[in-house]
């Protein structure tokens, strides 16, 4: 993921399907690398099928806002950032900036001028992509 080929992740995670499972860990990145390639009915499902597991894994929150305000679906996806933040003690940057973009761009819904959406991925972990066994 870090460097950038997203397929050859999702090959990889899709790998360690077969030996882990289909965890929270490994739904969730499936669902990020499909995000990265703007795959975002793919990411959707994947992110959801985390969150069926596990509805209170802070990546897959973030990650599923990410792909619902990439599809303009708004108001799911603030609640996905405000779960996500609260969750996460408000301790992300990324969540936080996330949840402050889309209020920016609600608040300005339907103005002229665009608002910058920097919108982040948050990762597990310190920094890295990695797949967490049970």
């Amino acid at each position: 993921m870090d460097a950038g080929e997203f397929a050859l992740a999702i090959r990889a995670y899709t790998r360690a399907a077969l030996s882990l499972g289909l965890t929270v860990d490994v739904l969730s990145a499936i669902g990020s690398a499909h995000l990265r390639l703007g795959r975002l009915n793919q990411a959707e499902r994947f992110l959801r099928q985390a969150l069926d597991q596990d509805d209170r894994f802070i990546p897959a929150l973030n990650n599923l806002g990410v792909t619902l305000n990439s599809k303009g679906e708004l108001g799911e996806a603030r609640e996905l950032f405000r779960i996500a933040f609260a969750l996460d003690n408000g301790s992300s940057d990324e969540i936080r900036d996330n949840l402050r973009l889309l209020d920016a761009k609600l608040e300005n819904f339907g103005a002229t001028e665009a608002v910058p959406a920097d919108f982040r991925l948050v990762r597990r972990g310190n920094g890295q992509y990695s797949l967490l066994g049970n």
